[in-house]
């Protein structure tokens, strides 16, 4: 069926005004190596927000004839937008925070392209270069304020939850706005969008200019375009120096109902909080929502418990239909987060101290072969497994939401996933219980499973 579209030219503003020909030519560049394809697909998934739309392949397919091309005149250059979606225009003229968000993914894209990639001074081998490339991409934004308190609540959940949950997170994001604290999601839509609107009442009460940092990567943006409230947009290459720059730039993390994408989130935090390096570091890290998400915490919780034992139990708090509560454990946790950086003098905008191994830097690109090869044993320390088990639930994301991952699994069928009974039973029941509560499916599809538990080692 056909779908409204618009075709505009628009230009940028500040320091996109004036790209040397170089850029230009990388934009255009249509090849492998080219950069036109990945911001395409961004710009396209920028310009789709507000749309009930949450799967990669199928914006893609529904756009096809969608394109951004570059017009390059002495005094600068405009893009010409052909086939965008209706809904990122009023009376014809482009949304101003989509405008902003479109401009956001072409200083990244450019960035990552003419900066980052190739650069021997980011050095993607070890774990130093790596967190060096996250604080580069966040300083190149602007993220990284100097002589700011310790404020920024990073909110964590899933991009499709019921009315209710929705509605929580808006009375958590209240709470935290009237206490002046900011928040960094992950820019898509629900337990994303609400936390950021309630805390904009809340700042608005307090006329408090408010700070909504989204972070985001090209494989999930298509499932998770940014809503219009964020006003930091951030690109990175991929779902690692995504979540690294969360937890680096965040001084504290609520974590919201959610599905496999959550369970990923809260893993990763988890392995870094368990490493012996990080265990004197305080980070506040609280799983919140209202009564009838009860059980799905409790479900978590267990999960954690037989798989990475009591002390990984230790390192969160679970406050169930309580938003006042929420705001007062983030409150007080992030005076622990300002003594403890400034006795260590550790910035505030950037946590260097935290301890990140490569395990939970390096890109997993989910495979049928890279998925059977996951080391899911107990022989190995809580962290290093929290390691493994992130990267499942990352592949059960990509076989969900993630093109690629789609792709996969329509050519060659669910993943497998094999390890030690005593982790498979529990992430069986687990992943049962988000399917029971349809935490796996998209809005207004079946779930079909991109996954097949094996409790066995590999043949």
């Amino acid at each position: 069926m056909p779908y409204d579209v618009v075709d505009t030219e628009v230009s940028p503003t500040g320091r996109l005004e004036v790209l040397s020909r170089a850029e230009v030519a990388s934009l255009l560049d249509r090849s492998h190596g080219g950069l036109h394809q990945l911001f395409r697909d961004c710009a396209l998934a920028v310009l789709n927000c507000g749309n009930e739309l949450h799967d990669g392949q199928e914006l893609l397919e529904r756009y096809k004839s969608f394109d951004v091309r570059m017009i390059d005149r002495e005094r600068g250059i405009k893009l010409d937008i052909i086939g965008a979606p209706a809904s990122a225009f009023v009376e014809g003229k482009m949304i101003t925070g989509i405008r902003e968000h479109l401009f956001a993914v072409l200083r990244d894209v450019l960035y990552l392209g003419d900066e980052i990639r190739g650069n021997p001074k980011f050095d993607q081998t070890t774990s130093e270069g790596m967190t060096d490339t996250v604080f580069h991409i966040l300083r190149n934004a602007g993220i990284l304020k100097p002589m700011t308190n310790p404020n920024v609540v990073v909110c964590w959940g899933g991009h499709s939850i019921s009315r209710e949950e929705y509605d929580y997170t808006k009375l958590v994001g209240y709470q935290l706005g009237l206490r002046g604290m900011d928040i960094c999601t992950g820019c898509g839509p629900g337990a994303m969008k609400g936390p950021m609107k309630g805390a904009a009442i809340g700042h608005a009460k307090q006329r408090i200019g408010g700070r909504y940092l989204g972070f985001t990567e090209p494989g999930i943006i298509a499932a998770e375009a940014p809503n219009p409230i964020v006003n930091e947009l951030v690109i990175f290459p991929d779902i690692e120096k995504r979540l690294e720059a969360f937890v680096r730039v965040g001084h504290g993390i609520v974590v919201f109902p959610g599905g496999v994408g959550t369970a990923e989130e809260i893993l990763y935090l988890l392995g870094i909080l368990l490493h012996p390096d990080n265990a004197e570091l305080p980070f506040p890290l609280v799983f919140s929502g209202p009564k009838s998400a009860a059980d799905y915490f409790r479900r978590i919780d267990e999960f954690i418990a037989q798989t990475l034992g009591v002390e990984a139990q230790r390192h969160y708090t679970i406050i169930i239909d309580d938003p006042d509560q929420v705001a007062r454990e983030l409150k007080n946790g992030l005076k622990l987060v300002r003594d403890f950086r400034k006795d260590k003098h550790d910035a505030y905008n950037f946590n260097w101290l935290l301890r990140v191994e490569s395990d939970f830097q390096q890109r997993f690109r989910p495979t049928h072969a890279s998925m059977r090869q996951l080391h899911l044993q107990k022989d190995q320390p809580s962290h290093a497994l929290a390691a493994n088990l992130r990267r499942a639930f990352s592949g059960l994301v990509a076989g969900n939401v993630k093109a690629e991952g789609i792709r996969e699994i329509a050519k060659h069928g669910p993943f497998e996933i094999y390890g030690e009974p005593a982790i498979m039973a529990p992430m069986d029941a687990l992943l049962g219980s988000f399917v029971a509560q349809q935490r796996m499916k998209l809005p207004g599809k079946e779930y079909a499973p991109c996954y097949r538990i094996v409790g066995k080692e590999r043949a």
